[in-house]
């Protein structure tokens, strides 16, 4: 990764000094507004920490949902200041109701060195989504460096992510965003081989671009998810009443004839009536799925296949479930994968999971530990794969320049 990080910073660089950090801490609350899962909390920790232990007065920036560029209390940060300062015991960390202006200006002079300040979240501005130059000139009033650890947000070009680096420097990568960007970037540039790659999700034309970008690199290409049926459909096979995009037809024809050997599609499909006719779910091959019947996840035939190409390759990226994971039995297929990517990372091979339902289902079957990198970032993860730019990684400095 050619960005300077946290790394690059001196401990004169920042002690005493406000370090402004964007970080994701798009996290989930239930009813009493407590945090259920705090995984994105915890992501960003080595940096905090790492900045806060050389004398930093850290000061942190994060959306939360979608409010609509006003302040919403049930999107408040609040509850979010509340579990993080329980996961930093020994730091003193305050929550402020303001994200720019005098009030959040005057809480970030007023820290220590060490301290931990969370300001409201950054969508409650007006301009913030639109990256208005305004918003990114207030937000650079509250640090003295910026750090961007919110890799789930870089590829959002918002006041928060790129805007405000174009008004304070340095402007660096956290530690975080440093493990995305040589995890994917490093699979991408110079995997060890066999490197394969597993596509799944409900639709080809959200995955389009990625298949494009990986095609030339890998060694195989396993497909799973409703977006197989479009394959199938162009094949000529019977596709019943699964999701199809007829409109991707043609061009799923044109990569299979492409992609020869290296696009590897189910052999088999577990099919149902319906997704809540899960006791009435079956396994066929792919050339006899009923007319009257949808696929809902991949076959046991092709699940341990797959399986077998993921425990024998050297890289693996993973993005998108094989099937309708939330309801069993249809988890079958992603489960499979999951193990098979947790059992190719004891093997030695670098696992990584795309973020996403990805991740959520890893998640679900207790192996996050087991991948060498599950990203923080579904969107991000997506689009870096896919080849595109993201603006709140461009705006960093480069290293060996400004």
């Amino acid at each position: 990764m050619n960005k300077k990080t946290v790394r690059d910073l001196t401990d004169a660089d920042l002690r005493g000094r406000r370090a402004l950090v964007r970080v994701d801490f798009n996290v989930p609350l239930d009813d009493e507004r407590r945090v259920t899962d705090d995984t994105r909390i915890r992501a960003a920790l080595p940096t905090i920490e790492q900045l806060a232990s050389r004398g930093a007065r850290v000061v942190l920036l994060s959306h939360l949902g979608r409010p609509k560029g006003k302040p919403e209390a049930e999107f408040s940060l609040e509850p979010v200041g509340r579990r993080l300062a329980e996961l930093l015991p020994g730091r003193a960390v305050r929550f402020v109701a303001s994200t720019v202006g005098p009030e959040a200006v005057a809480a970030t002079r007023a820290l220590a060195d060490g301290d931990v300040l969370l300001l409201e979240n950054t969508r409650f501005l007006a301009g913030e989504e639109k990256n208005d130059d305004g918003v990114a000139r207030a937000l650079a009033e509250l640090g003295d460096l910026f750090v961007n650890d919110a890799f789930g947000a870089a590829h959002r070009a918002h006041s928060s992510t790129a805007g405000v680096a174009t008004h304070l420097r340095p402007a660096v990568a956290g530690l975080l965003m440093e493990k995305e960007l040589e995890y994917l970037g490093g699979a991408l540039a110079k995997p060890k081989r066999p490197f394969v790659a597993v596509l799944g999700g409900s639709k080809i034309s959200g995955k389009i671009d990625v298949i494009e970008q990986l095609l030339p690199k890998v060694d195989a290409l396993l497909v799973g998810g409703a977006m197989a049926c479009t394959f199938y459909e162009a094949m000529g096979l019977e596709t019943g009443k699964s999701l199809v995009e007829p409109d991707r037809i043609d061009m799923a024809r044109e990569l299979l004839d492409r992609a020869g050997s290296r696009l590897i599609l189910p052999h088999d499909a577990t099919v149902a009536p319906s997704m809540d006719a899960g006791d009435r779910a079956r396994t066929v091959r792919r050339d006899a799925i009923p007319a009257d019947e949808a696929m809902f996840d991949i076959g046991h035939e092709t699940a341990a296949s797959y399986g077998r190409a993921i425990t024998s390759a050297r890289t693996v990226i993973w993005n998108g479930p094989m099937g309708v994971f939330e309801k069993p039995p249809f988890d079958a297929g992603t489960l499979a994968v999951a193990r098979a990517m947790a059992e190719a990372t004891g093997k030695g091979a670098t696992t990584i999971v795309g973020g996403g339902d990805s991740a959520a289902a890893v998640a679900q079957a207790g192996l996050e530990s087991r991948m060498s990198h599950v990203s923080t970032g579904g969107g991000a993860s997506l689009e870096f794969l896919e080849g595109k730019a993201l603006p709140g990684v461009e705006a960093l400095d480069e290293r060996g320049g400004k």
